[in-house]
């Protein structure tokens, strides 16, 4: 599995963002997995709502689907510095948040 490493908040999560005006959340998961990645992909099934509070305390709740990997190449961006491609076990050790680490039982 694709994980990747935020420079501006020194963390390690998924590939994530708002949805823009007039854009469907499908459609807004397959352009931040392209913006953050360069990576394009086939969207599988979706995984359980995740909802947590940011470092603002603010609640947030994210929708994430699989996605199979059809072509692209990672170049480090203003977003993302570094990805990395681990098994589940070993995702567990590297994920900065708790919610992120939960998710992976659905794996």
């Amino acid at each position: 599995m694709l994980i990747i490493h935020r420079p501006h908040r020194d963390d390690w999560s998924y590939p994530k963002g708002k949805v823009d005006p007039g854009e469907t959340e499908l459609e807004c998961a397959l352009r931040e997995v392209k913006e953050e990645t360069g990576m394009e992909g086939k969207l599988g099934d979706e995984l359980p709502l995740v909802t947590y509070r940011d470092h603002r305390d603010r609640s947030k709740s994210v929708r994430y689907w699989l996605l199979k990997y059809k072509q692209g190449n990672f170049k480090p961006n203003d977003e993302v510095d570094e990805i990395a491609w681990v098994s589940p076990s070993k995702a567990a050790d590297i994920l900065t948040y708790r919610h992120d680490i939960e998710l992976l039982d659905y794996l």
